[in-house]
């Protein structure tokens, strides 16, 4: 069988709501700083994805794996499944200079912040455990791996499996050259790791918002900022100019509205007010009926997504 990448990374959902909120509302610093690690965190990923990606019919790609095992919760940034081993990578897309010293790492100004060659062997360990329950057992190489040109590290250990900015176009090559044709075996490691990963249901870095402190309106796909409506089919955002089909952007602001509020059931009332510029509860109605399937009557008369969709 020849390999490819058999699940797409997904942008997290604590990025998705706080992206939502950056726009909507004015986060605190604790909470703005969290949303531009996650932004960045999950960039350095794509990055790399982009660049795996290409190397070798032959691997099997899962990005974003999150397990539990034993009680534990464990999660990959990316696997690959080789023909003789399993690499495990995580992923940093830090900038500026860092050092090591005495097995612990620190910003260049003396902070110490955590290992993560740490965080990489409990990862490999876990996974290896896991492997081994299920029957598989191929041997497992792990990297920690530095995607951000503008990332040093003075003072790294010698021996320690980093791979940094310069080196990996280096190393996929030789991956790529290594690579042999896998078997039904190796497919059947993906699928089973793939039917063992769960979706994260929990966010632990979300503060507290409701309906009412959200401002309205219909934010730009592509900037994010507040759009403007040019008439009834048309909007246009105020900062970037992208333009968009109104009922395009009406469906993006319910998406929005159940990844804000899902448990608030989406009524025509409710999404009018979420929208604010579109003056037509006809037109939002119309479109809910087409998109959605219409539940319950009178006042607890609501919208749910359509089975189908």
């Amino acid at each position: 069988m020849e390999g490819f990448i058999i699940k797409i990374r997904k942008e997290p959902t604590e990025l998705k709501i706080l992206k939502r909120l950056n726009s909507r509302t004015s986060l605190s610093a604790k909470d703005k700083n969290n949303y531009h690690y996650l932004e960045k965190g999950f960039e350095g990923e794509k990055k790399f994805d982009a660049m795996i990606g290409n190397s070798s019919e032959y691997l099997l790609i899962i990005p974003d794996l999150l397990f539990e095992y034993q009680n534990t919760t464990f999660q990959i940034d990316s696997l690959v499944i080789a023909k003789e081993e399993i690499y495990l990578f995580e992923i940093k897309n830090n900038e500026r200079d860092h050092y090591f010293k005495d097995d612990n790492w620190y910003l260049i100004s003396g902070k110490e912040i955590k290992n993560p060659l740490l965080q990489l062997k409990r990862s490999e360990s876990l996974l290896r455990r896991l492997l081994q329950s299920l029957g598989f057992q191929l041997p497992i190489k792990s990297f920690l791996v530095f995607v951000n040109p503008h990332f040093f590290l003075y003072q790294a250990p010698m021996k320690a499996p980093i791979i940094f900015h310069p080196q990996l176009k280096h190393f996929i090559d030789d991956l790529k050259a290594k690579s042999l044709k896998l078997t039904d075996r190796h497919e059947n490691i993906a699928k089973k790791l793939l039917s063992l990963h769960i979706e994260e249901t929990t966010f632990h870095h979300i503060p507290e918002y409701t309906f009412e402190q959200l401002k309205k309106g219909i934010t730009c796909i592509k900037c994010s900022s507040f759009m403007k409506a040019l008439n009834l089919k048309e909007l246009a955002c105020e900062k970037c100019g992208t333009k968009e089909r109104s009922e395009m952007a009406i469906l993006r602001s319910i998406d929005e509205f159940h990844l804000l509020f899902p448990d608030r059931k989406i009524t025509t009332k409710c999404i009018y007010e979420w929208c604010e510029i579109i003056h037509s509860k006809k037109m939002i109605r119309r479109i809910l009926t087409e998109n959605y399937t219409l539940q319950g009557h009178g006042r607890s008369a609501h919208y749910v997504r359509k089975k189908t969709q």
